[in-house]
Formats: structure tokens, C-alpha cells, sequence
């Protein structure tokens, strides 16, 4: 091993579960590179997911979240490591609890918007007591390092803005219309008009049926829906246009991304959805909610457009707004400023020295 890479801190990444979804995946990337890089990382899952049982490369600690047996389990695992990085907030309580008085220090990633997860007074003052035990706190914006701020009393020095990011290499732009073409036959998709996608859980919170809705004022379109969840069946009950191609889960995006010619992302409740960041890496412009933190990814007017919450008639307008040269230089735009901020070459070097610098603190 070299010295470089001997000097990197021993890492153990916790997800709640194995499925591959926002926090999830944030942690296989970056687990994934500094891998790459030389470093030492171990991906772990507190507990199994009937979608996701037996994943192999995320072994998993215990029955439930906060069982005792997870909560051993992880403290033992933590002796291995370094740095514990908790991915998602159900890995934030387990940490606080399984490795009080641990000599391993753990980093606490929040990627959605705290005041949604956070928003009764007794949940904030659980959240505060654990955070308190972080030796730091990753916010994937300026705007959520505010918010963690003022809600939570955290110490300015322990919060430290790291975006979500993914690897440009993994999201290609369509080459042509022929390779948009294929994309769209290699899904099942109409070969010609206009084509959205939509990709996240179908639940409540991510508001399909706003989509569905818009998608009933855009008679030319038709729209692609790679996920599932809970309320799958309703919605595709309730679609009456025959213009709705539900994917289910895909364990690729990118081909979608290459046949659309828009992401909608419907949520009345985000942080930085790592779909934006996919799509706009892709060279695919958004038509997003302007919630959470969505404007930290989506430029309105510039790489997407931006629309309140709630408002399919807003949605359907937007779309119509991007003609095709709309949607060629804002698609280009997108994947520009994905580059430059949310590419994981740049996420991960931010990484590597907040680890650094959190390893280094817990030897003095």
C-alpha cells in the first residue's frame, strides 16, 4: 500500500438498509471511490429490506434498526474503522447509541431538508441530543448548513457543506438522436414525441399524481415512471391517458436520462435529490418543485425550471416552455454546473479531508 493511501483513515459506511435509494446510493459511490482511490471502506446496512434482502455488496448488521443485536453488531464493526459515516437518519440515533464511549468518532450525512424530518418540537430536541454526538456533519448545501445551524445549535466548525454528487462517467449524454432512439427502444418507449421521466419511490411525499395530472394537459407527451412504493398500483389505476410506461425499479437510470427530453420531480419535500444531479449530468434538463433544496441543483431558467409545489398546471406549463432548443441549452447547461459541483471526483475529495480531519481530531 502506499503512503498515501496508508495515511487515508479506515472507513465503515452505515445505510439503514440495503436498497438502492438516495442516502444508499450516496454511500455505495463514495464507498465505491475511495476504494478506488487506495483507501480502506466497509459498507454495512443496519437492517435487511424485503426489496432488498440479501444485496451482496452491503451486508447487513441486525433484524431491526435499533435492535440490540444491529446495535452491538455495529459497535463491534466499528472497532475496525476509523471513521463511521451514517447515511440517512435512521443511521443517526444508531450511532448515537451504538458507539457511545467508543473511541470511533462517526460523521452524520443529512441529505433531506431538516425541517421536514424535524418538524415537532420534541422530535427536534431528539434530533439536537444526537447530532450533538456526531464529531461532524456533513449538509449537502449552503442552505441546509443554515438550517442545521439555527435549528439544532450545532457548533459552526462541526457542520461542513459537502454536496451529494455521482460519477459523470455513470450518466452520459445521448450521442445523437439515433442513441436517444435506442435508449427509448431498449425501455419499451415510444420512439418519437415527447418523452418525461419521472424516477424516485412512489410515495406519498414524491407526489406522482401531480405528474399524472400535468401529463393530462401535454396530449403529444408521454411519460416514463422508473421506481415503486407503495401507492404504485393506485396510480397506475388511476392513469386513464394510456400515455404512462411504469418501469418499476431500473438498476440503471441512465438509458432513461438518454431517452427523455425532461425530468419532472414532483416532491413536496427534498433535500439535494440525487436524481437531479444524474439527470443533469446526463445533459437532461429538470422541471422541478422548488422545495428543500432543489435550487441548489436546478438553475431556474438556466439548466430547468423551477415550479411551486402542488401545481400540475405549473408543471404542464413549464414542459411546454422547453421547445427543443429550450431543452438542448438548458440540458448543456445542466451538465456543466453537474460537473463542476456535483461530479464524486470533486464530492470525494471534500470528503477525504473532512475524514481526515475528523480521524485526526479523535487521535489528540
Amino acid at each position: 500500500m502506499s503512503d498515501a493511501a496508508s495515511a487515508q483513515p479506515r472507513v465503515l459506511h452505515l445505510v439503514t438498509d440495503p436498497r438502492r435509494r438516495g442516502a444508499q446510493n450516496l454511500a455505495r459511490d463514495l464507498h465505491a471511490e475511495l476504494l478506488r482511490r487506495g483507501g480502506a471502506s466497509d459498507l454495512y446496512a443496519l437492517q435487511p429490506h424485503a426489496d432488498a434482502p440479501g444485496a451482496a455488496d452491503t451486508p447487513v448488521l441486525g433484524p431491526a434498526r435499533f435492535h440490540p443485536t444491529t446495535l452491538r453488531a455495529l459497535r463491534a464493526a466499528a472497532r475496525h474503522a476509523d471513521v463511521v459515516v451514517a447515511h440517512g437518519s435512521s443511521t443517526l440515533p444508531a450511532c448515537a447509541l451504538a458507539l457511545a464511549g467508543s473511541r470511533t468518532p462517526f460523521v452524520y450525512v443529512n441529505i433531506g431538508d431538516p425541517r421536514h424530518w424535524t418538524a415537532s418540537a420534541s422530535r427536534r430536541l431528539r434530533v439536537a441530543v444526537f447530532l450533538r454526538r456526531a464529531a461532524a456533519v456533513s449538509a449537502i448545501s449552503d442552505g441546509a448548513r443554515d438550517v442545521l445551524l439555527a435549528r439544532f445549535g450545532l457548533p459552526a466548525h462541526r457542520v461542513r457543506t459537502i454536496p451529494n454528487g455521482r460519477a459523470a462517467a455513470s450518466f452520459p449524454p445521448a450521442a445523437d438522436e439515433a442513441d436517444r432512439r435506442a435508449a427509448r427502444l431498449g425501455l419499451g418507449l415510444p420512439a418519437d414525441g415527447p418523452l418525461l421521466a419521472w424516477v424516485g419511490a412512489v410515495a406519498a411525499e414524491k407526489r406522482l399524481d401531480l405528474a399524472l395530472d400535468a401529463l393530462a394537459e401535454l396530449p403529444q407527451a408521454h411519460l416514463a415512471v422508473a421506481g415503486d412504493g407503495p401507492l404504485r398500483a393506485a396510480l397506475q389505476q388511476r392513469d386513464t391517458t394510456g400515455r404512462v410506461t411504469f418501469l418499476g425499479e431500473l438498476a440503471d437510470p441512465a438509458p432513461l436520462y438518454r431517452a427523455a427530453d425532461v425530468l419532472l420531480l414532483t416532491s413536496d419535500s427534498e433535500g439535494v435529490p440525487g436524481v437531479l444531479i444524474e439527470a443533469a449530468l446526463a445533459g437532461l434538463p429538470a422541471v422541478a418543485t422548488d422545495v428543500g433544496f432543489v435550487r441548489d441543483v436546478v438553475q431556474d431558467g438556466v439548466t430547468g425550471v423551477l415550479v411551486p409545489p402542488g401545481d400540475a398546471a405549473a408543471l404542464a406549463g413549464a414542459v411546454r416552455e422547453l421547445t427543443a432548443d429550450a431543452r438542448s441549452a438548458r440540458g448543456a447547461a445542466a451538465r456543466q454546473r453537474a460537473l463542476s459541483r456535483f461530479d464524486l471526483a470533486v464530492v470525494t475529495d471534500a470528503w477525504q479531508r473532512l475524514l481526515s480531519d475528523v480521524h485526526a481530531g479523535a487521535r489528540r
